[in-house]
């Protein structure tokens, strides 16, 4: 019975560690300079889930981590020049629980996507690509 015990200490150990590294990981990449909160889903499917993340601004292009996981690096990295923004619309407050919401359909190397930004997030990712190199005027609609 006693190594019964110790073995369900064990396991509450590591997963009290995980959890906590988690928690710091997501601390560390909301409090970068240049990041944000950004979900994204595959577009075509409007009932289809969304997978919440934290996008950074760097030089050049997005990267976007995905809340719940522990990786290191990255999920998604977006390059100025490849990233197109098709079409935007205000999300409905009731819809996802949120105010002042849009809902941003964007092209990457001719594979649509869409990301739920926050009006400020969008704004900010609009000057962001307008703000690419002269002769880059088509990746904001």
């Amino acid at each position: 019975m006693p190594g019964v015990v110790w073995i369900a200490i064990a396991v509450l150990g590591a997963l009290a560690l995980v959890l906590a590294a988690g928690i710091s990981r997501l601390r560390t990449l909301s409090r970068r300079v240049g990041s944000f909160n950004c979900a994204a889903r595959a577009t075509g499917n409007p009932e289809g889930s969304w997978t919440p993340g934290i996008a950074q601004y760097a030089v050049g292009r997005i990267e976007w981590w995905r809340c719940w996981s522990l990786s290191p690096r990255p999920a998604r990295t977006w390059y100025r020049e490849r990233l197109v923004v098709t079409s935007r619309t205000p999300l409905d407050p009731d819809e996802r629980g949120q105010g002042d919401h849009y809902l941003v359909q964007c092209r990457y190397d001719g594979l649509d996507f869409e990301l739920d930004l926050a009006a400020g997030d969008y704004f900010g990712l609009a000057s962001w690509l307008e703000a690419a190199p002269p002769g880059r005027q088509d990746l904001v609609l």
